[in-house]
Formats: C-alpha cells, structure tokens, sequence
C-alpha cells in the first residue's frame, strides 16, 4: 500500500471521528507503518489494509503488518466510501456492506479484543480496490506524459532548481527542473526501489550524481519543467565481469571495471535481468564508439579494449534497426519510434524488447552492466541487469555504458502517488 493511500484513509477517518465519537483520534501513518491498539482491551483502536475475506457481517483484515484481525460490522456500523484525491469526508458515500469486495482497502475504528485480534467496528472508510487501479492507471499515465527523468548535474536550493541530464548517447541535453512550497519532494531508501518505501525529503537531499523524475508542466523548448512532484535516490552503476554466482543467497559477485573491485549485489524478484541479442549489441557499441570518437553515433572507431572478454555468441554482420517502442512522452524526448529526438535511440525502450533472463542463465566471466541500489552493509539491490554487453564495455573500456542504464530504469513510481 503506498503512503499517500494510507494518509488518506487516516484523514478521511480523522474527519469522522467528530461526527462518530467512537472513531479513535488521528495520527500520521506512514507506509509499511500499521496503526497500533490503544492499551488495554476494549479501547478504541483503528486498523487499516486490505480486505481478504467478507463472509456475511464478518470481515477478515489483512493489515499493513502484523496477524490478519476480525472485524464485526454491527447494524450502526457507518461504512463510507471515498475517492482517491480526497481530502475529507465532504464527497464521502454512505455504502452498504454488501458492496464491500476483497482486495479494497478500508481503514475500521472500533473497539478492540483483549487479544488485539478483532475489532468491533463503529467506521469504516473505503477505498475501492477499483478506484485505486483507476487512479493508478491514470497517474502512470500522467508520468508517462508529463515525466522527466535523468542524472542530477547540479542543485541550487537557493532558486529552487535541479538540473538534469537526460537521454544517452549523442542525445543528452539539460532539463532544469523548477520546485517550489507545493512540489511533494521523495527520496528512495537506501535498499529498495519501490516508490511505497519512499520517504518524504528535501531538495537539499538531492546530489550530483543522483538520480531523479519529476513530474510537471515541461516549457516549450523543453528545457525547462515546472515540478508538482520529485523523486530522488542515489544507485550505483557497474560494469564488469561476472565472479560468482550464489543461487542460494541470490547474490552476484561482479569485478567492476572501473573500481577493480569486487561488487556484491542482490537479486531480487523486482530486478530486471536482461540480454542483449549480439546484433543489438554490435549496433548500440558502434554508437557508442562514435560518440566516444566525438563523431556520429553508430561511426566505426579506430581502437576497442583488450582487457574485456568476448562472448561466446556469434555476432552477425548485418545491422538491423533497433527495436522500437510506445512514446514515453516527455520522459523519452522522442518519437513514437523509440527513438529520440535527432535519431538516437532510447536504451530504455529497447530493454523492454530484449529477452528476460534468471541468476541462473548467468556465469563465471560473463559481462554485464548493473544499476542496483546503493543498499547497506556494502551490498546494494539489482534494479536492472543486462547481460551480453561485452561488445558494449570493448567499445567503452572506462565503463562508461555503464550510464545507458542510469537516465532512469525504474519507470514511473507506483502506487498512488505515481501511477509503480
């Protein structure tokens, strides 16, 4: 359940605490925060999550954490129903429990057991499973339109601004992105990409080097973006060969070849593994050589690196075009075609075309590119993973292809307040 969902239902049951008196008081709930029983059996107590089961007036709670709680609905039980977007009770819908379905999300006040395990409702708040997918297809969408996202290349809290640089290859350019008071400012956690486990932050929080989309109304020249909502974070990308794998632990132990040292990452099912076909990878490294010769993308170059093992697959010596995928929008700065303005490819759209693979399709020696998470304990969390790629880092030996992944892998948040 995303933050923004939970902090909704708190208020809207806030606002019926006054006209209920049974309702419990409000407090802010965070995301994974579940709300915790007044001490002592028999006091008011709220709880919040998903509804798992309605078997007549019963309903089973699965909350954000802890044991699923009962729940009894009595005759005066009032079940209201609201909007997402909503900010009270204003617009709220009396409903009937028979129109209350599994996987709706509903925040109950009542009394409590001595166990804590059942609840005696007085409200109950609802939040329809299907206005949820509604809104969360249409803020996806929104991000998709009006998103921006790239690498952080200077911050000034002064003037509110961020300035980014999206895109890759010979198609970068500069996005200032513009905050203010009303602009929602979020910042990954140090282990995790999910948009529900960020928490709220500050522009001072954001760094060269991070990572960051904002959402808002871009400028014509598209230089310029007026942000309503920002999400930062800070990864690490690796290039590098492959030392071992450990299936059971699900971790990765890669020689980056930029630090020469061993990397451990996690894998989890969350990341994105992925291989690059060899075609694909031939076409992408002759870009690649071409704008590190400061010449036209896709231009053969005059020398490649020798430290860098070859793959054992055979390359073709045709060159077909590049896969191609749905405007992005804003977010892409490019066509309908995958492409980017100027004719260079979108790496993001191309990853989506590319063939899936497992920690086991990957071995000893093997090359590959990785965006993980900056993670704790020196072990960080795969976002994205693409294998195949040893014509990639012969073509960038500093390993800088290692940036393709890094104009922002992670798509658009979610949840409510971003669409992942």
């Amino acid at each position: 359940m995303s933050a923004n969902t939970n902090r909704l239902l708190t208020i809207a049951l806030c606002a019926a605490s006054a006209a209920f008196p049974l309702a419990p008081c409000c407090y802010a709930i965070s995301s994974g925060q579940q709300t915790q029983p007044s001490a002592g059996p028999g006091t008011a107590s709220r709880r919040v999550g998903a509804i798992k089961v309605v078997n007549g007036t019963a309903i089973t709670l699965t909350p954000d954490s802890g044991p699923d709680v009962n729940i009894t609905v009595q005759p005066t039980t009032r079940i209201l129903r609201i909007a997402p977007g909503e900010k009270d009770l204003k617009n709220a819908t009396p409903i009937q429990l028979q129109d209350l379905q599994v996987g709706d999300r509903i925040l109950v006040g009542g009394k409590a057991s001595d166990d804590n395990l059942s609840l005696v409702a007085s409200t109950v708040v609802v939040m329809k499973h299907s206005d949820l997918e509604t809104r969360h297809k249409q803020e996806l969408e929104d991000w998709q339109k009006r998103g921006v996202g790239g690498l952080v290349t200077a911050e000034d809290t002064a003037t509110g601004t961020v300035t980014i640089s999206v895109g890759s290859f010979a198609s970068k350019k500069s996005i200032t992105i513009h905050t203010s008071s009303a602009t929602a400012i979020r910042r990954y956690a140090p282990d995790s990409v999910e948009f529900d486990d960020a928490k709220p932050s500050t522009l001072q929080e954001i760094r060269p080097g991070d990572q960051v989309r904002a959402r808002g109304d871009l400028g014509a020249d598209g230089s310029e973006l007026t942000a309503e909502e920002i999400v930062s974070g800070s990864f690490r990308s690796i290039a590098g060969t492959v030392n071992s794998v450990d299936a059971s632990a699900s971790t990765l132990s890669v020689q980056d070849l930029l630090s020469k040292k061993s990397v451990v990452v996690k894998v989890t099912g969350d990341s994105q593994l992925r291989r690059l076909p060899p075609e694909m990878a031939q076409r992408i490294a002759m870009r690649l050589k071409g704008a590190a010769a400061g010449g036209i993308p896709g231009a053969p170059s005059s020398g490649s690196a020798t430290n860098v093992p070859t793959s054992n697959a055979q390359t073709t010596s045709g060159q077909p075009p590049l896969p191609s995928g749905p405007s992005s929008g804003a977010s892409s700065g490019g066509s309908a075609t995958g492409g980017r303005s100027g004719g260079a490819p979108d790496f993001q759209q191309m990853l989506s075309h590319v063939p899936t693979v497992s920690l086991a399709d990957l071995h000893k020696g093997d090359a590959v590119i990785i965006l993980a998470t900056e993670g704790t304990a020196g072990v960080g969390t795969t976002i994205t993973l693409v294998s195949g790629v040893e014509q990639l880092l012969q073509a960038a030996p500093n390993a800088s292809s290692a940036a393709m992944l890094t104009p922002w892998t992670m798509g658009a948040p979610s949840g409510d307040a971003g669409g992942p």
